[in-house]
């Protein structure tokens, strides 16, 4: 495999195992018994602690018992870690000392490497191909030290080492600044989405000289009940967990009910024949609404535009069929706005931390300002227009984020064929 590689003059290809000592963490069990709040207590390593870390680990949540730590594998002050299951072969350097359990190996090293080196190259995608390639299991694949081992880095001397990591963070700084400005692109547009709709409700986006405060003339503060004709609901249907074959019949979940589009295949369930109702089959134009979900996601709303699949509704997704007097895309913008989102958990009950929750009932008495219906049609086509175009600029925001992973990993990829710097002829 060495061959089919080609490094400049003076770099060496080498196996990790050549390079590193490569080791499991160990987990005392059962591990509530070993957890501590003592001052004494050492630091226990979780997948979590990773969570908002990109390079370093300073700190844990958790500590171990000392007697817990005979069980486990200590970790030091520059030691490498690796998740070796799941989402595997992210490299973090330690900052602190503790220990880490069996979902962790450690990689310490026994030759000359710069730590940046090897951080930017354990993290570059040509070795997460290997350890992927490596990998034992076919669904949930796990790393095992002999996988790490046989992955091939390619090893220049020291001073080409720090050369490459210069130029790869002057590089990326560059691209991270790019990055910012596109993410903070993104959060105005936003917030000029929300501000679309706090004018469209107040009467701003289609009335000149509106009073703040004030809504237009001819304009009324009025309750949902009041246009709803009927609000239909399913029932608790108990279902197999499974990807439904062509013509098997799902029940909706709550997860196809969100605040972008109705997403039909996130219901992957099946139901029995003898739980069919017709009745309760979803069709394309119907208005859909989650009763129950977090309280972010309790009140999302969508309009099913088109549909594949026969779904049934759930007792948690609900059908509003409204009468002739208001339109279904005008409710739906307004429960998407910061009033109808503040109206929904106005009126829903539950934990606020977990599930919330909102009765037929309540979901009769949210109160929505409302014109009459060709001033509707005016805000629900102005809101169109204007949020078609915020469309269009989020995707080519998003694209540009997907080509700047794309090139940083580019640069990565020159970086360690030797293509970034000048090396020796």
């Amino acid at each position: 495999m060495s061959e089919e590689i080609k490094v400049p003059k003076g770099w060496e290809l080498k196996n990790l195992g050549e390079v590193f000592t490569i080791e499991r963490g160990g987990s005392p069990r059962p591990i509530e018994d070993y957890i501590t709040t003592k001052d004494d207590g050492i630091n226990w390593i979780k997948i979590g602690d990773t969570k908002g870390v990109v390079k370093y680990i300073t700190s844990t949540k958790e500590k171990i018992k000392p007697d817990g730590a005979k069980r486990s594998r200590m970790v030091y002050i520059d030691d490498f870690i690796l998740s070796n299951s799941m989402s595997f072969g992210r490299p973090y350097i330690m900052k602190t000392t503790g220990c880490i359990h069996d979902g962790w190996l450690v990689i310490r090293k026994n030759e000359t490497i710069d730590n940046n080196y090897l951080y930017y190259i354990l993290g570059s995608n040509s070795l997460y191909q290997q350890f992927s390639n490596l990998a034992k299991g076919s669904t949930v694949k796990n790393l095992n030290i002999e996988a790490v081992k046989q992955a091939i880095i390619t090893f220049p001397p020291l001073p080409e080492q720090l050369a490459i990591v210069s130029k790869i963070e002057e590089l990326f700084s560059e691209l991270d600044n790019g990055i910012t400005q596109l993410k903070t692109a993104q959060q105005q547009l936003k917030v000029y989405r929300q501000s679309l709709l706090k004018w469209a409700f107040e009467g701003k986006l289609t009335t000149k000289n509106v009073k703040e405060g004030e809504l237009p003339m001819g304009w009324k503060i009025t309750k949902l009940g009041e246009f709803l004709a009927k609000i239909e609901a399913g029932k608790s249907f108990k279902c197999d967990e499974r990807t439904p074959q062509l013509n098997q019949i799902g029940v909706l979940k709550v997860s196809a009910v969100t605040w972008q589009v109705f997403n039909e295949y996130e219901s992957k369930t099946v139901i029995g024949q003898d739980k069919i109702n017709e009745n309760y089959f979803v069709i394309k134009g119907d208005f859909l609404f989650s009763r129950a979900n977090t309280l972010d996601l309790v009140g999302a709303a969508v309009i099913v535009h088109s549909i594949e699949r026969k779904l049934m509704l759930s007792d948690k997704t609900l059908r509003f069929i409204f009468n002739e007097n208001i339109l279904k895309p005008y409710v739906l913008y307004f429960l998407r706005s910061k009033k109808g989102r503040r109206e929904i958990q106005r009126l829903s009950t539950g934990n606020q931390e977990s599930m919330r929750n909102i009765g037929q009932e309540r979901i009769k008495q949210i109160e929505i300002p409302l014109p009459a219906i060709k001033e509707q049609q005016l805000i629900v086509s102005e809101l169109e227009r204007k949020l078609t175009v915020c469309d269009k600029i989020e995707e080519t925001i998003s694209q540009s984020l997907q080509q700047a992973e794309t090139l940083r990993q580019s640069i990565l990829k020159k970086a360690f064929e030797g293509k970034l710097i000048k090396t020796k002829p």
